[in-house]
């Protein structure tokens, strides 16, 4: 079978996590329409999923994604169209911030542009050695602007400019200091360090995970003090559900909790 004849993008679902890898390696799997829209339909299969415990998003290849496919952009040629690819990405990324699961990024190589993008959109992530991030827009006339929205969110915000204007590539080290990355490992230990931590997250209530995931990235657009009664509310209503309970009661009768899955 050719490459090209192959998924785009490839699913493996082992005991709650879900890992859903780009499979264009030899594009560098770019975020083509056809990938955008696959990657869309995958969040949307797997937001009512409640075997999903936690995505993990991958890349086959050397790359993990080297943004937009400039190819296809320059063939729309009108603002509007491409305007319209841009929301359908946008669409995409702000999937990954509702879903219900936490997703960790996987990040084994390049990530420019978009392909950085998705990464500060994942909840997590967790890079190799190897990997490098840049947001190179800027050296050729196109300043990055969605990509900085979601590493404007990121990072600090003078690391977020300096990545924008100056487009310079920073590995995976610099990375971690600035916030983008959660965890930096050889290549070697990459998919098991990346297992550790979904399996670590999985073995949490699931809705209990979900909450406080949807409620997390409410309370950053509100003030301090809504945000503090935003979440009083979410807390409050954690402590009183199921999971709150037994939570609660295994941890004053000193045992493990016991979650129904």
């Amino acid at each position: 079978m050719q490459p090209q004849q192959q998924p785009i993008l490839l699913r493996d679902d082992t005991a709650g996590v879900i890992t859903l890898t780009m499979n264009r390696p030899q594009q560098m799997n770019l975020l083509t329409s056809e990938m955008i829209q696959t990657l869309q339909a995958a969040f949307d299969s797997i937001a009512n999923d409640n075997r999903a415990r936690v995505i993990v998003l991958a890349a086959a290849g050397k790359a993990f994604c080297a943004g937009h496919d400039l190819k296809e952009i320059r063939a729309l040629g009108e603002q509007p169209k491409i305007e319209k690819l841009l929301h359908q990405c946008s669409r995409m990324m702000l999937s990954i911030t509702k879903l219900p699961q936490p997703v960790i990024a996987r990040v084994q190589g390049v990530a420019a542009a978009a392909g950085c993008q998705l990464v500060a959109q994942c909840d997590l992530a967790v890079a190799s050695d190897a990997a490098k991030f840049t947001t190179p827009g800027v050296n050729w006339g196109f300043f990055c602007s969605t990509p900085g929205v979601a590493v404007g969110r990121t990072l600090p915000r003078k690391r977020a400019m300096e990545m924008l204007l100056t487009g310079d590539m920073i590995d995976s080290e610099t990375a971690l200091q600035w916030a983008l990355v959660n965890r930096v490992v050889p290549a070697a230990q990459l998919d098991a360090a990346v297992a550790e931590l979904a399996k670590q997250i999985a073995a949490k209530p699931r809705q209990t995970i979900a909450a406080g995931k949807r409620g997390f990235y409410q309370q950053l657009d509100l003030s301090l003090e809504r945000a503090y009664e935003f979440a009083s509310n979410i807390l409050a209503c954690s402590f009183t559900s199921d999971e709150g309970k037994e939570g609660m009661n295994a941890f004053l009768e000193k045992r493990s909790p016991k979650w129904n899955q």
